[in-house]
């Protein structure tokens, strides 16, 4: 077992520059921090190139490391490469996904330009608890392995595929296989409560401007969830999860 003591050390500096987007798509690999993560991880060695945990971590006796490469790190070094205020002191280099195929099955959740990392990984995770078969996160949209999507996301970046494609070449080949993609808008849409449940894909935009008006030309059926108050809208993450579950209903 390794140990690194020194915060100067280059192994720990090459690693500090994964919480960049452009060493992360150079390197192919990311940063997870916090137990829940690492444990995440943990059920999906595969993906683990390193833990490192910190000396004063305290690691769940269920924890199996076993065909695991661990570092121990001293604590100066893990408040070194944190990421957060309050750091717990444990990480997992991680490899990306590399999937670039749309897997076979009925509910699919598309994202075009969704920026917020927040928002992101929480539609992530909806998609997850809802059962979806992959998530697509399409041109514009903030990236996966960003350390708040991920945060968000608590893990289910590990339970469901989640490609980063074209969202228009995704919508495409759902439509030649006979999946009904239902973009969200405000005007020329239906109420979803009138679409029944079956297969889908759910297609949501940025939350600003909402979804491309050239892709919500290209969708089987474009949808709106009633506003009932004074809110203009709703939250993207929100709107998400109502009509995730509404198409998932005895799909």
């Amino acid at each position: 077992m390794n140990y690194i003591q020194s915060t100067n050390n280059a192994h720990i500096k090459q690693l500090n520059k994964l919480w960049t987007k452009k060493e992360r798509d150079k390197t192919g690999l990311y940063l997870l921090e916090g137990f829940h993560l690492v444990e995440e991880a943990l059920q999906h060695k595969e993906a683990i190139n390193e833990l490192l945990l910190s000396e004063e971590a305290v690691i769940p006796a269920a924890w199996n490391t076993d065909n695991v490469e661990v570092t121990m790190i001293s604590p100066e070094v893990a408040e070194k490469l944190s990421d957060t205020k309050n750091g717990q002191g444990v990480f997992a280099v991680c490899q990306k996904q590399t999937e670039k195929e749309l897997p076979e099955g009925t509910s699919f959740l598309l994202m075009d330009g969704v920026q917020d990392p927040g928002n992101l990984g929480t539609m992530i995770r909806t998609a997850d608890a809802a059962g979806l078969d992959a998530v697509i996160i399409g041109e514009g949209s903030g990236d996966l392995y960003n350390p708040k999507v991920l945060r968000s996301a608590q893990g289910s970046h590990f339970h469901i595929p989640v490609l980063q494609l074209s969202v228009q070449e995704a919508v495409q080949e759902l439509k030649k296989r006979g999946i009904p993609v239902y973009g969200t808008a405000l005007e020329k849409a239906s109420d979803y409560r009138s679409e029944p449940a079956g297969p889908f894909a759910l297609l949501v935009g940025n939350e600003g401007n909402g979804v491309r008006p050239e892709l919500l030309k290209e969708t089987s059926k474009n949808i709106y969830i009633p506003i009932f108050g004074k809110s203009e809208s709703l939250n993207v993450a929100v709107a998400a999860g109502i009509l995730l579950y509404h198409f998932r209903e005895n799909n």
